[in-house]
């Protein structure tokens, strides 16, 4: 399996495991996949995960988190830049996701932070992905 982009390849699985109504979902694991997961646990998007050690890279497990109505509480991932089209932006450019319901992840050089670490920092980056 040639993967080119393991970012999207990311954001689709959480995507079709959200729309699916799994209660997890495995992923297999990076240094920056960390770090998104992270991010989205501690902003609530999804409700804990678990770093598995397969004596390979590693597997993380995200458990999904839903509503009252057993709605997912990620409305929606989007990869902005792409492997083929990188999209960067300065500190007084960082975008605004939904009005500001949403977020938006940066790379940037103090590491993967939110638009709003961004913002508090003055820094910078790649625009990652927006969650909403």
């Amino acid at each position: 399996m040639c993967m080119t982009d393991p970012i999207a390849d990311y954001l689709t699985r959480i995507r079709n495991a959200a729309q699916a109504q799994h209660r997890k979902v495995d992923i297999p694991a990076s240094n920056f996949k960390r770090s998104l997961t992270r991010i989205l646990k501690e902003y609530g998007y999804i409700k804990d995960y678990l770093l598995i050690d397969d004596r390979k890279s590693g597997i993380i497990r995200i458990y999904l988190k839903y509503d009252e109505e057993g709605m997912s509480v990620i409305g929606g991932l989007k990869r902005i830049s792409t492997p083929g089209l990188r999209k960067y932006v300065k500190s007084t450019a960082i975008p605004r996701v939904r009005n500001n319901l949403g977020m938006s992840i940066l790379s940037t050089p103090r590491g993967i932070i939110s638009d709003r670490d961004a913002k508090k920092l003055k820094v910078g980056g790649e625009v990652v992905c927006y969650v909403w």
